[in-house]
């Protein structure tokens, strides 16, 4: 019969953290039990609970602890002096795609359940739940931007927010790209996906008032790179 220890609160909820996040990577969120997590963690029932209500929450407090952790992984550029607010912002989204790619697996892995229709509260809970955690290197961009005259903006953080807030308009062609993978329909849907993050760029650049085009929040062939690396994990 296994032992229960009590740890510090912080000491604990991590574990439980660290637990979900190898169980959703390695067998999925759907096919990963609060039992699962428990039994990994070595956490009682009472204990769980203490933490997380549901694992729905585990999976947003998951999602915004990688978003942390993804910003520490851009730190180098966010301080990488001589940057213009264009640069940097550009610099960022290309580092931000790479790492997508580097661990797009585990992602897909622990997060592809958000996309289906079922599940669209939990999408925007985790939306917002990562978009608190990356708000603030936004708003420090827009900020630069404003300072140098390059972004015509009134309210960096308003704007910012409504930046972020445009993500999710490319839920339902993430959606229609994951679903479409391994089927004839994969490219015709991942060339969908890469146009819609296109205009997310255009309207980006209209809304900070420069040239169409500059923001690159968009890169050709990246949704079809993606998914297919994401797709190994599948196999």
């Amino acid at each position: 019969m296994r032992k229960w220890v009590k740890k510090a609160t912080d000491v604990r909820k991590g574990e439980l953290l660290d637990s979900a996040q190898a169980l959703f990577f390695s067998k999925g969120y759907d096919a990963t039990t609060v039992a699962d997590i428990m039994e990994r963690a070595g956490v009682s029932k009472g204990g769980f609970y203490h933490h997380f209500s549901a694992k729905e929450d585990l999976l947003e407090a998951l999602a915004a602890r990688m978003a942390a952790e993804s910003l520490k992984r851009l730190q180098p550029v966010l301080e990488e002096p001589g940057l213009d607010a264009v640069a940097r912002i550009n610099a960022v989204l290309l580092q931000s795609r790479q790492l997508k790619l580097e661990d797009a697996p585990a992602i897909r892995a622990a997060f592809d359940a958000i996309f289906k229709p079922e599940n669209i509260v939990l999408y925007h809970r985790l939306n917002r739940a990562v978009s608190q955690v990356v708000l603030p290197l936004f708003v420090d961009i827009l900020k630069q931007g404003k300072a140098e005259g390059l972004f015509r903006i009134d309210d960096p953080v308003t704007t910012a927010e409504i930046i972020l807030h445009l993500g999710t308009s490319t839920r339902d062609a993430v959606a229609r790209a994951i679903e479409a993978t391994g089927t004839p329909r994969a490219e015709e849907a991942a060339d969908a996906l890469d146009e819609r993050l296109r205009q997310h760029g255009i309207a980006t650049d209209r809304i900070l008032g420069l040239p169409d085009g500059t923001v690159a929040f968009f890169e050709p062939g990246f949704s079809r790179a993606a998914l297919a690396v994401s797709a190994k994990k599948a196999e």
